[in-house]
């Protein structure tokens, strides 16, 4: 009798550490296109087929963007030196085309990084209108930025090639809002589908570190 109760003892014990133990982390969580995320009809060409390119589509002028941008920045930072991040500023009314022409402005001069942050913070909560070159040229100042650098770059023939660039990856990509991820050309992530913006990184990381399996495979192959 005694040994009875003591086995049922264990066994108790025994499923109550069950029940209070967490998940297997063997238990990897699995994302499903159509659900979390989109599969494009047609994949877009990635502008660096040796990278695992993560286009964040976005807009100076989209709050949701502002509190996205430090979120994506520290996720970018955790990545393998094979996954890159192309931010793509889109314009679906007239009044972005400057905050667009920015971008790209910044983009040119290699002062996108500097100033980032700078930018959402002077449209959202100083509520500056950027709407030309030399207010653009003005608010890059006291970042050392030269001011007849940014105006002679603002209207160049450079900037308006990446714009029309951006303009056509935004279309390939099928995008509905800002902020959206698209994976490697193929794969689209929203809000809605990802759960909110870190559920949007959760479902990029499962599809970039699909991504990597993937290559690793192809190499073992060769």
């Amino acid at each position: 009798m005694r040994i009875l109760v003591a086995l049922s003892s264990i066994f108790l014990s025994l499923a109550a550490f069950a029940a209070e133990a967490p998940p297997s982390a063997d238990k990897a969580v699995t994302y499903t296109a159509g659900k979390e995320y989109e599969v494009l009809a047609e994949p877009v060409r990635p502008l660096d087929p040796n990278k695992i390119e993560v286009s964040e589509v976005f807009a100076y002028t989209c709050p949701h963007c502002m509190h996205f941008e430090p979120l994506i920045e520290a996720w970018i930072k955790k990545q393998q030196p094979d996954v890159s991040l192309v931010q793509i500023h889109t314009m679906w009314a007239p009044q972005m085309e400057p905050y667009q022409r920015g971008f790209y402005t910044l983009v040119t001069l290699k002062v996108k990084d500097k100033v980032q942050l700078a930018v959402f913070d002077a449209v959202h909560t100083q509520h500056k209108e950027l709407s030309n070159a030399q207010a653009w040229a003005d608010f890059l100042a006291p970042y050392g930025v030269d001011k007849k650098a940014v105006l002679s770059t603002y209207d160049s023939f450079g900037v308006t090639s990446q714009i029309k660039q951006a303009d056509a990856r935004t279309r390939g990509y099928k995008i509905t809002g800002t902020p959206e991820l698209v994976i490697d050309g193929k794969y689209r992530i929203n809000a809605t589908m990802g759960g909110g913006h870190e559920g949007m990184l959760k479902v990029a990381q499962f599809l970039v570190d699909r991504s990597e399996e993937r290559r690793v495979g192809k190499e073992c192959l060769r």
